[in-house]
């Protein structure tokens, strides 16, 4: 297991070097240039000389070649120092910490919410395939993939205002000041991605099922006389798993990122408004240091869910 580790460890380098650079490379070349901005204000007229605005250049290294500031920037980030904010000042560190807690409890939550809905929905049309449940589920299954999740945001958020006349609470709360408002904050993109994500397990998790039950160990199960419910809990289910579990981390990964469209609706400051916030603003300190930590992200889920395949599959060892 730890020569493995270290194998998937020392792989994900490279990975993570190609992330960096092609991030580099394209926050270069994308047109936006944030001094610009202050070089020429929006009516043409312009506010820094041209010593003022190379000067500024030169005080963020923007002045030096491009593999001098790659080569900075990688030093940088191994150190934890991600700078700070273009316009703001504020270190990134700081920022992502403050706003990456709330995304990564309402994605944990959001997770749990599919696993709690789309297991079950799916094991149940599986057993009872091509019965009446079965294209009952198959249809509100296709249905709540079919609605854009920003679109059932805002329709709970006009619900809760109009019909109840609440309102959750706006800003940043964190979880050890206020588990309560923390909670308020959370739950409504926590419900409206895990149902979104539940419908995608659920379909996937019948697919599955429905193939694991047609091999030969699960007829010999049941020619031995065991009960449907063990054989189907205990000889296909486990087996089934695999592809839902790698599902489940994709979707973790996606959702730690940030759901820009959801976090718009429920007003939540995560981290895909921050990514937003940075690319409207042109703060490319911002965008290119969170979209690395996607790039992290991705990596470190997809190792975990690997390394969870040996619990679910005894079968799976890892040398």
């Amino acid at each position: 297991m730890r020569t493995y580790i270290a194998r998937r460890l020392l792989l994900a380098v490279p990975t993570l070097l190609g992330v960096t650079a092609l991030i580099f490379v394209a926050m270069r070349v994308i047109p936006g240039d944030p001094l610009k901005t202050i070089f020429f204000e929006g009516g043409g007229a312009r506010v820094l000389s041209e010593e003022e605005y190379q000067g500024a250049r030169a005080s963020l290294g923007l002045d030096k070649p491009l593999y001098v500031q790659y080569v900075k920037w990688l030093v940088d980030v191994a150190k934890l120092d991600m700078g700070s904010s273009f316009w703001t000042q504020k270190p990134i560190r700081e920022i992502v910490q403050r706003r990456g807690t709330i995304t990564l409890e309402y994605a944990i939550l959001a997770v749990a919410i599919s696993w709690v809905v789309g297991l079950p929905v799916g094991l149940i049309a599986a057993v009872w395939r091509n019965s009446l449940i079965d294209y009952v589920v198959r249809v509100v299954i296709t249905l709540f993939m079919a609605i854009p999740s920003f679109w059932l945001g805002l329709s709970i958020v006009l619900a809760w205002v109009l019909i109840w006349q609440w309102r959750p609470p706006m800003g940043i709360v964190h979880l050890w000041d206020d588990p309560f408002k923390n909670f308020q904050i959370i739950i409504g993109p926590a419900v409206v991605i895990g149902v979104g994500m539940g419908a995608v397990l659920a379909r996937m998790a019948r697919a599955t099922l429905l193939e694991v039950l047609g091999e030969d160990y699960v007829r010999t199960a049941r020619a031995k006389g065991l009960v449907e419910r063990l054989v189907v809990v205990r000889h296909a289910l486990r087996n089934a798993l695999l592809p839902v579990l790698t599902l489940s981390g994709l979707q973790l990964a996606a959702v730690m990122g940030g759901s820009v469209a959801v976090e718009s609706a429920f007003s939540v400051p995560g981290l895909g408004m921050t990514l937003v916030m940075g690319i409207q603003e042109r703060d490319w300190v911002i965008i290119q240091n969170v979209v690395l930590i996607y790039g992290v992200l991705f990596v470190f889920v997809n190792l975990a869910v690997d390394l969870a395949y040996a619990f679910v599959d005894p079968r799976i060892r890892y040398q």
